[in-house]
């Protein structure tokens, strides 16, 4: 059985950071690539990034140059680092293992002075 935990949401100033942590279990996690997704309410859900196995990211145009993905296998873990964060980024933001179509809980982001 897949399970995903988010953590490291929170409430941010706009121009602040946050990093989001995803802990994996269930999966062989060195093989598998990772995704972040977010839903802002009324609005569809929006790949956010994306990093392969091979430790290769893809990011959502609107968060290029801002966000950075990236992994720890031994930790089992794939991080969302945030920064320059912007009142649209609000969502709840959720990790994702494509391969099994497995989701976490999410955890909320929300920027606002």
């Amino acid at each position: 059985q897949v399970q995903l935990v988010e953590s490291g949401g929170g409430l941010v100033q706009p121009g602040g950071s946050l990093r989001l942590s995803c802990v994996v279990s269930g999966i062989a996690f060195y093989y598998a690539a990772m995704d972040w997704y977010r839903q802002a309410p009324g609005k569809q859900r929006e790949l956010v990034a994306t990093i392969t196995n091979t430790d290769s990211p893809i990011y959502g145009d609107s968060v290029k140059g801002r966000f950075t993905i990236s992994r720890d296998n031994a930790k089992n873990t794939v991080y969302l680092q945030m920064n320059s964060l912007k009142p649209e980024d609000t969502a709840v933001y959720y990790c994702h293992v494509p391969a099994r179509d497995a989701w976490g809980q999410g955890t909320q982001v929300t920027v606002s002075s």
